[in-house]
């Protein structure tokens, strides 16, 4: 497969770019060269796709189902309860939706965590795109189930690790007021054995700190510490409510942040520090987290909202600038997990958008990442590109009607 795109604007300077395989192989003016796709490039911008670093991809299926209430009554009340009903047909279905819309803003890489696994993974693949797939882990300080959630995922990591090479499988604990600290050491000793990411919600809501304190004496952060997760192998969500020595420490072990704004602003869970973080050094990046807490898993969107929000919260217009935000999203995310993406140089893995410089949203393009930031949507997208695999054309994902019919089905026979 390869893929020749013509006159397009990169760097501010309009150039050719050729694809060929997985990986961008020349960038230069008027290359000749046969390609399987030529695309012309005369009216598009190239850019690196978005990696999101949080999302409950399946959580499409409650789209706007339990909004306006807060983060635990939200889950005891209406998530959970909603999620004992589900089927592996409708995992399945709520994850294709995701990567479909995921697709059409721009994602090819998503750090996903929910149950069923194995059918998270096959809508992934099928769907092409890349994810590090969260086996989520509860056990809920009862021994009994916690020796069957070990069972549950080290069958489901050895099920699913070798299914596609763009995915890999990762242990992902809920939270430390749904897992036990025996179950954290032992997951700490599963990563470091498999040398897997480990993906947990931390420091969310003040209620997770407290009750933390409550019950084991220090704060989430030193228990993942004193149970030996607090690594360079450690993706935490949310980290609103740190204070300086532990941004301080989690910078210092190397700690891979995902930021959501959008969530933490909807569910009131505070203000993440973004300016704190930064200098501190802590490796952090923007993410959507699910749609029941976001509604969507658009990251252009999260992106304006991570720049505005930090602003206002540090009555600094300085925070948080677009071109900061911009890597947050896509290179950075990338580097951070060590994957050859979210770069367009030869050599790189051919992960890639093409923006219409048309429409009206990116007209004038006087600054085309602070137009991506702050007034670009979906819409201005025309091609998403994984692995040198064109994901959608012309603003269409192949099967997009028949995976929204699909849904469908699934909340009819969910009774929703």
């Amino acid at each position: 497969m390869s893929i020749l795109i013509k006159n397009i604007l990169l760097n501010n300077e309009r150039t050719d770019v050729y694809i060929e395989k997985n990986s961008f192989t020349q960038i230069e003016k008027n290359i000749e060269k046969e390609a399987d796709t030529v695309i012309d490039g005369s009216h598009r911008a190239i850019l690196p796709s978005f990696h999101n670093l949080h999302t409950h991809s399946s959580m499409t299926l409650m789209r706007g189902y339990a909004d306006d209430m807060a983060l635990h009554t939200w889950l005891n009340d209406y998530i959970w309860p909603f999620e004992a009903k589900l089927k592996d047909v409708d995992i399945y279905n709520g994850a294709r939706l995701a990567c479909v819309e995921m697709i059409k803003s721009g994602t090819t890489m998503c750090a996903d965590m929910y149950v069923g696994t194995e059918q998270v993974v096959k809508a992934f693949s099928e769907m092409g795109i890349r994810a590090f797939v969260g086996a989520t882990f509860f056990d809920f300080f009862d021994e009994k189930k916690a020796e069957e959630m070990k069972k549950k995922m080290e069958a489901e990591y050895e099920a699913n690790k070798e299914v596609d090479e763009k995915i890999a499988i990762m242990p992902a604990p809920h939270a430390v007021y749904t897992v036990s600290e025996e179950s954290l050491r032992w997951l700490a000793e599963f990563s470091e054995k498999n040398n897997t990411l480990v993906n947990i919600h931390l420091s969310e809501t003040q209620k997770e700190n407290d009750d933390c304190v409550a019950k084991y004496g220090v704060r989430p952060v030193e228990l993942l510490d004193r149970v030996g997760l607090l690594n360079e192998r450690l993706l935490v969500a949310h980290a609103v409510h740190l204070n300086d020595d532990e941004i301080a420490l989690l910078a210092e072990r190397g700690v891979i942040v995902a930021h959501c704004p959008a969530s933490n602003m909807k569910l009131a869970s505070g203000g993440f520090r973004y300016d704190a973080m930064a200098k501190a050094g802590v490796k952090f990046s923007i993410a959507t987290d699910g749609v029941c807490s976001d509604n969507n898993v658009d990251m252009m969107g999260e992106m304006k909202l991570a720049a505005l929000r930090a602003k206002e919260m540090y009555a600094d217009a300085t925070v948080a600038p677009a071109a900061d935000v911009f890597a947050r999203a896509t290179s950075l995310p990338a580097e951070y997990l060590g994957l050859n993406t979210g770069k367009i140089e030869v050599g790189a893995k051919a992960d890639f958008i093409l923006v219409n410089l048309d429409d009206v949203a990116m007209v004038p393009n006087t600054n085309l990442i602070s137009n991506m930031v702050y007034s670009a949507t979906p819409k201005v997208i025309d091609y998403t590109v994984c692995d040198g695999k064109i994901l959608m054309a012309e603003g269409v994902v192949e099967g997009e009607k028949e995976i929204i019919a699909a849904l469908r089905d699934s909340m009819q026979r969910l009774g929703a």
